[in-house]
């Protein structure tokens, strides 16, 4: 996933709009009164704010109760991204046990925390979970695309909230180091299940028989 921007900073406001509605979520969000420029603080932001937010084709995100906004992703990582589809979707034609989404998808893992992965899997035994609108809940395996500029978001943060909510496996892509690292949950914390290197191979507990060669994901 690309860099989180704080959506405020990025619009460039160095005061509050007066213009802001009370239904706007951007009313929540004040400067705070110091001499440095967009430093700012926020209320927590929950799911009714996320859903005022503009339909702009960005990628925004709620995590904590603070909001980012993702660019669009470059083209290596959507090839990477169609490239790991592809195998999923193989698999599951001879081993139905659930589906495969990307993103833009909306996970809702509290009224405070609302992600979209660069891709998720529901098995069909939690399918109650995906609805019309979002996913209600964590899906059982999360995957991330990293880059150099969320790379440590995406294995703090967002490792720990994934950790926190349930999610039973968590991917890490990483195009630059080419690597993929699986986390599995057990007892509610992630231990290392897989860490390889291209040409290496990695293997997931949820999908039993499915090998995964870096050196076709990440070549």
């Amino acid at each position: 996933m690309e860099s989180p921007i704080n959506y405020v900073a990025f619009l460039g406001f160095s005061v509050v709009p007066p213009t802001l509605t009370q239904e706007n979520p951007f009313d929540r969000v004040r400067l705070k009164e110091e001499s440095i420029p967009m430093n700012l603080t926020t209320t927590q932001l929950t799911y009714h704010d996320y859903m005022l937010l503009p339909d702009d084709g960005k990628r925004y995100e709620v995590i904590e109760g603070d909001l980012s906004m993702t660019p669009a992703p470059v083209t290596r990582h959507q090839i990477i991204v169609g490239r790991l589809l592809h195998v999923l979707l193989s698999y599951l034609e001879t081993h139905p046990d659930g589906t495969v989404l990307t993103a833009p998808c909306d996970v809702v893992l509290s009224d405070t925390d609302i992600v979209q992965p660069d891709l998720l899997y529901v098995r069909n035994k939690s399918m109650a979970q995906v609805t019309e609108q979002n996913i209600q809940g964590p899906p059982d395996v999360v995957v991330e695309i990293l880059s150099p500029s969320t790379a440590a978001r995406d294995r703090d943060l967002k490792r720990k909230r994934y950790e926190h909510f349930g999610v039973q496996e968590y991917w890490l892509l990483d195009p630059d180091h080419n690597t993929l690292e699986i986390l599995v949950l057990q007892a509610g914390q992630y231990t290392q299940l897989c860490c390889a290197i291209r040409p290496a191979t990695c293997t997931s507990a949820l999908f039993p028989g499915l090998t995964l060669d870096l050196s076709q994901l990440l070549k």
